[in-house]
């Protein structure tokens, strides 16, 4: 029965995936790009793209690596597949994405000289005051190889492979509109926690633990925290060199692992509502991992997740609420009889004089289809 079960939900990924792929543009004549450029009828909405280029223009700007001019070479591949029509339709969607990517690895060029101070003191203070307690130094006080790979797993394998199923579920199974909301939401909030990380740099909880309260600067190394153990475990070395040369050392406010699993749970449930308690009860272990392994104070987590709920309930348009939430690839816009399961009321030539006078005038109005015995 189970491997049935499996051979089905396999034959609906794969009859989903055939229909995906039927959908796609397949053009990679740039010119079909630049026609519907000329063709596009802009609005004031369109000028978040000069957004994204002013963005894209300054980082690589102050990028020292790779120098002049091989740094050109980003701008141009990216332009190019933005113009082709294959390319296009997945890389344009994923601009917020890209936006925020390249102002995350190019922070590491802004000049020492021309950043904030770092803070020290003020996250483990609010913590204390607003909870009555430093709630993340209380949750590492007791570590075990169990739940060092209990904390692992979410915050270093699934946090990073998540938002790809996400998508490829997403475009399998909902319009494509669901898509370039969860690009656009996804993107944007990654992209301003990352600004607000820079401009006001807050040490970690493990900062505490190996410096104390001792002033930051912005010559040190980051630290893997709690992921050092699960190197030694595995006898390697790739969080210690990931998080030692992090391009944002000292990002602890707001968590961006916490706003992303909160996205990503308010996503899913909104789209597939029958995942809700399992994406909900990985967000929530995702939380807990932060702190268990020092990367963030509870006040880090709770700011990235309010940022997630504001960001979502702000910009999901309202065709994608309700039922339409739920609806399979294709056209959103359905008429208002679909939408209520109604029949469509019949044209002028219904109401010619040819019926008796004792016929119910009511028969004309729409009436609730009645579903067929067996339908599922």
């Amino acid at each position: 029965m189970a491997l049935q079960q499996v051979v089905r939900v396999a034959n609906d990924i794969w009859s989903a995936f055939v229909v995906g792929v039927g959908r796609l543009d397949k053009s990679l004549n740039p010119m079909d790009t630049i026609n519907r450029i000329r063709n596009h009828r802009f609005t004031p909405s369109d000028s978040i793209y000069a957004l994204h280029a002013l963005n894209a223009a300054f980082w690589v700007w102050m990028m020292t690596s790779p120098a002049f001019p091989l740094k050109l070479f980003i701008p141009i591949f990216h332009l190019t597949i933005l113009l082709i029509p294959f390319t296009s339709q997945f890389f344009t969607p994923a601009l917020p994405i890209t936006t925020w990517l390249i102002c995350y690895f190019s922070s590491k060029f802004i000049p020492n000289e021309y950043r904030p101070n770092i803070s020290v003191v003020v996250l483990p203070t609010l913590e204390s005051v607003l909870f009555g307690a430093n709630i993340s130094d209380l949750l590492t006080r007791f570590t075990h190889p169990i739940l060092d790979i209990f904390a692992w797993l979410p915050y270093g394998v699934i946090h990073f492979s998540f938002p790809f199923f996400i998508a490829a579920f997403t475009w399998l199974f909902r319009p494509n509109e669901a898509l370039h909301f969860f690009a656009r939401v996804f993107g944007y909030l990654n992209f301003v926690g990352v600004l607000v990380q820079i401009l006001f740099p807050c040490a970690a909880p493990w900062y505490e633990v190996i410096f104390g309260l001792m002033p930051a600067n912005y010559g040190m190394k980051g630290s893997p925290g709690g992921l050092l153990r699960i190197d030694h475990m595995f006898h390697s070395s790739g969080y210690t060199t990931g998080f030692s040369n992090s391009p944002v050392i000292f990002g602890a406010f707001p968590s961006l692992h916490s706003a992303c699993a909160t996205i990503e749970a308010l996503f899913v449930s909104h789209f597939f509502p029958q995942t809700t308690p399992y994406v909900w009860a990985y967000a929530g272990t995702l939380y807990w991992a932060t702190m268990y392994l020092t990367h963030h104070y509870l006040i880090d987590v709770v700011g990235g997740s309010c940022m997630s709920v504001l960001f979502f309930y702000l910009m999901l348009p309202d065709e994608l609420r309700g039922a339409a939430a739920t609806s399979g690839p294709g056209p959103l816009r359905a008429s208002k009889y679909a939408q209520y399961d109604l029949e469509v009321p019949a044209g002028p030539e219904a109401y010619e004089l040819e019926s008796e006078p004792e016929d119910d005038p009511e028969s004309a109005l729409p009436t609730y289809r009645a579903s067929a015995p067996n339908e599922p």
